[in-house]
């Protein structure tokens, strides 16, 4: 299991029923598979209009996670409430500077999600925008890593990371991603235009659906023998070469 730390856990079917009325934001939802009642319906129905995802689980993962009568259903509530890409896009436009987006491809550990939200306010970041699905909790713990900068940094969580991309490009900005397999040097390449940088996963970098959409690939400069940085290094590094080239004269 992931770190839970400081997320709120809430169990019930009724319980979470009214946690999405009230108009919590969830980081994860598991419902127990095979489980078919009239409640439970209500409760998908519940999620489905809401647009909240959740994820069929055995039994057995549940009763790992909550010791009580959880009725099949086991949810986190996250502390952040999160941005809406428009929105963002549109503020950031309004702001007088080119615009800047940093997206996650599937980082998964808490703590260089925490780091790499740091480094992206003091950059000056627009907003920051993940996956729903198979990204890092977004808890206590990624905001202390953040030194609070989770707090002020609007996050975007979104569905469809592909449509997001097609979107961001739509609107006029440029995106890259930033891997040991791009072309071009990150100094080499011009930071000034609206831009959208994309971060992939400790593992496997960048998904290649992703690099598809790009307008560029760009890369680091290395000279060890070790094949690429650790990511919120990485981060940092593109992040000051993009502040380089906005510095005003």
């Amino acid at each position: 299991m992931p770190d839970q730390d400081e997320l709120v856990l809430i169990y019930g079917t009724r319980a979470v029923i009214e946690a999405i009325r009230s108009g919590s934001v969830f980081e994860r939802v598991y419902l127990q598979q095979g489980l078919v009642n009239p409640l439970m319906r209500e409760l998908r129905q519940e999620l489905q209009n809401a647009n909240i995802h959740y994820q069929m689980v055995p039994q057995e993962k549940l009763n790992r996670m909550i010791r009580g009568n959880h009725q099949g259903v086991v949810a986190y509530q996250s502390p952040l409430e999160y941005a809406n890409v428009s929105d963002c896009v549109s503020n950031a436009f309004q702001s007088g500077k080119p615009p800047l987006f940093l997206i996650l491809d599937r980082i998964t550990d808490t703590r260089n999600l925490g780091a790499i939200a740091r480094t992206a306010e003091c950059a000056g970041v627009d907003a920051l925008i993940v996956p729903s699905r198979g990204s890092a909790l977004i808890n206590g713990d990624a905001i202390k890593t953040s030194a609070g900068a989770l707090n002020h940094l609007p996050v975007c969580r979104e569905d469809n990371l592909k449509d997001t991309i097609d979107f961001l490009k739509e609107s006029g900005i440029r995106v890259v991603a930033c891997t040991e397999k791009g072309r071009a040097l990150s100094r080499e390449v011009d930071f000034s235009m609206p831009l959208a940088i994309i971060m992939g996963s400790e593992e496997n970098g960048v998904s290649s659906e992703y690099m598809k959409r790009c307008d560029e690939a760009i890369k680091l400069p290395m000279a060890g023998n070790v094949s690429s940085y650790n990511v919120s290094v990485a981060t940092g590094m593109v992040l000051y070469e993009v502040m380089c080239q906005r510095k005003p004269s």
